[in-house]
């Protein structure tokens, strides 16, 4: 059949792409048309990425699926060699749906909307290609192309201190990703054979401890900078302050949980037995990256960048589960990837429409609008209640999974989890912290009247009274703009909202998805550390050693087709 055969993930990341090549020559003035039609483009990509994986995607399957594969460069053993299994189909479906709501978001983008929307259309497609790239060189190739729009994204339509944040996001993660092509070299080219760079062989390969170690640290300092794991996370904040909402919706929804995919189709699954020695340092970082993050939030006087240091928090919830030798952490990992995600997105958008009615980030300049704001502080309390995990919400789902795998890891001492868990649990009390103390100054104010008096101000019209106030900062009402959420705000807000409430009362909506992937990368884990423990049965400090684990009775290898 013919629907057999269509390269269904090649039109998926193509289309927009494609559909971007013809916003300079589309008849539009103020920005309306074209704004209308990277909208229309997202949209049918987004709907066809739902047809496509309801029609053709075996979820009870973890070997790759609607594999498509052509010879691109044969001198450089290079492919145009894409798929989709468990890993990658979830993130790509969060990164269809956070791209697309934040093109609705940038509706009032009138400063060089062209060139806005057609960055945003070719973001989409690297985005997605970095997701299903089967080529380990395809997959550097989709990394490299997605810095180029967000630079400029950051650095035209930013803050301020856009040109400093900008130049620092391209000047991290560009000097980072240079271990993705180190690393994929290398295992392309270790061993005899005709040079392939596909995930699919190099996962077969047998290589050397020392190589292996030596790549995972290279992947790990790669993907750490886009995960935000301590120390390589600074360009986080900056870059978060900066950005408009829309572009900080993406960096918050999508591109964090690029460095977290990588570690486990790159670092897991290729490099299984470096992944054993590495495991305790990645659980160590994670509570590391919980603990640090979540007291820099409460210590952020700016409102964008105390939501940016609790993106680094979350993080460290996907590294406790890469590292936690279990089905359940593993899987919470995912979750929480696509959890926050979720979460992320829209506090960013409801941060920047916050930001469009008092023209301030500054906490301190906020105070009582919630008063005349219902609407907005209805959904971002609602937002923030799922940041913190409240029972009923993904983040609970998503962190509680993370928190029982490590607990029953049979991997660790007993010492050793305990103290994690204890640690990590910190994060659990600083989140509401500094969401609520969030919440607080921004829509309540201690004292803080929607209207004030302006006695001794020195505006021009001295008949004005009852200037609207925000916080410290009163404007007259003829400047102020202070209306509700209007219903297209209200949409995107409810688009996150409902898919985050559907996954918290209902978690098998997203871990069906990927259950299949990580029960198999597990099993391929922990036969690695079997492996390995009978050489080294002290493999870790004596604080960290453990019992042997029994040999698998039957050896589950992710890569098969």
């Amino acid at each position: 059949m013919i629907a057999d055969s269509f390269p269904w993930l090649s039109a998926i990341v193509l289309l927009p792409l494609i559909a971007s090549l013809a916003i300079p020559l589309l008849p539009d003035k103020g920005g309306k048309t074209v704004r209308w039609y990277a909208l229309g483009v997202a949209i049918a990509d987004f709907l066809l990425m739902l047809y496509t994986f309801w029609q053709h995607y075996d979820s009870s399957s973890a070997t790759f699926q609607l594999t498509e594969k052509y010879t691109w460069i044969p001198q450089l053993g290079l492919s145009w060699a894409i798929s989709v299994d468990g890993l990658s189909l979830p993130l790509v479906l969060l990164a269809g749906l956070v791209t697309t709501l934040s093109i609705f978001a940038a509706w009032q983008v009138d400063h060089k909307p062209r060139l806005f929307y057609f960055l945003m259309l070719v973001l989409y497609s690297a985005q997605i290609g970095v997701f299903i790239a089967q080529d380990i060189l395809l997959l550097f190739i989709m990394w490299e192309l997605e810095l180029v729009p967000v630079y400029l994204l950051v650095s035209i339509w930013g803050g301020q201190k856009r040109q400093y944040a900008a130049t620092k996001f391209l000047l991290y993660t560009a000097a980072a990703s240079i271990f993705i092509l180190v690393a994929g070299l290398a295992m392309a080219l270790y061993g005899e054979g005709t040079i392939s760079f596909d995930m699919v062989e190099l996962g077969i390969k047998d290589y050397p401890l020392a190589l292996e170690l030596l790549l995972y640290a290279g992947l790990l300092i790669a993907f750490g900078v886009k995960l935000a794991v301590f120390p390589l996370h600074t360009w986080l904040p900056d870059a978060h302050g900066e950005a408009s909402a829309p572009v900080s919706m993406i960096l918050a929804g999508v591109l964090l949980k690029m460095g977290g995919y990588g570690l486990i189709r790159l670092n897991l699954e290729l490099l299984s037995d470096a992944h054993v020695y590495f495991a305790p340092i990645l659980a160590m970082l994670g509570v590391i990256n919980i603990v640090y993050g979540g007291l820099n939030s409460f210590a952020q006087p700016n409102m964008k960048r105390r939501l940016a240091f609790s993106s680094v928090s979350h993080m460290g919830f996907v590294l406790l589960g890469i590292a936690s030798f279990t089905d359940l952490g593993i899987s919470g990992a995912m979750l929480q990837m696509i959890s926050h995600g979720l979460i992320a997105a829209v506090l960013f958008f409801l941060a920047g429409v916050t930001y469009d009615r008092t023209h301030t980030l500054a906490l301190d300049s906020m105070g009582g609008i919630g008063q005349v704001m219902p609407k907005v502080f209805a959904l971002f309390t609602a937002a923030a209640m799922a940041s913190v995990a409240l029972p009923g919400m993904s983040g609970f789902a998503s962190e509680l999974s993370v928190f029982v795998g490590v607990t029953t890891s049979d991997i660790y001492s007993s010492t050793f989890r305990t103290v994690t868990v204890f640690l990590s649990a910190l994060g659990l009390i600083l989140t509401p912290i500094y969401l609520l103390s969030l919440l607080r100054q921004v829509f309540y104010g201690a004292g803080v009247a929607p209207t004030c008096e302006l006695d001794n101000s020195n505006f021009e019209n001295k008949d004005e009274e009852g200037a609207v106030c925000f916080g410290t900062d009163c404007v007259l009402p003829a400047n102020a703009v202070y209306t509700d959420a209007k219903p297209r705000e209200v949409f995107i807000a409810a688009c996150f909202l409902v898919l985050i409430l559907g996954i918290g009362f209902y978690p098998k909506l997203a871990t069906q998805l990927y259950d299949a992937k990580t029960v198999a990368v597990n099993a391929q884990l922990r036969e690695a550390y079997f492996q390995v423990a009978q050489d080294k049965p002290q493999i870790y400090a004596q604080g960290l050693s453990v019992p042997q684990i029994k040999e698998p009775s039957v050896a589950t290898v992710s890569y098969n087709r």
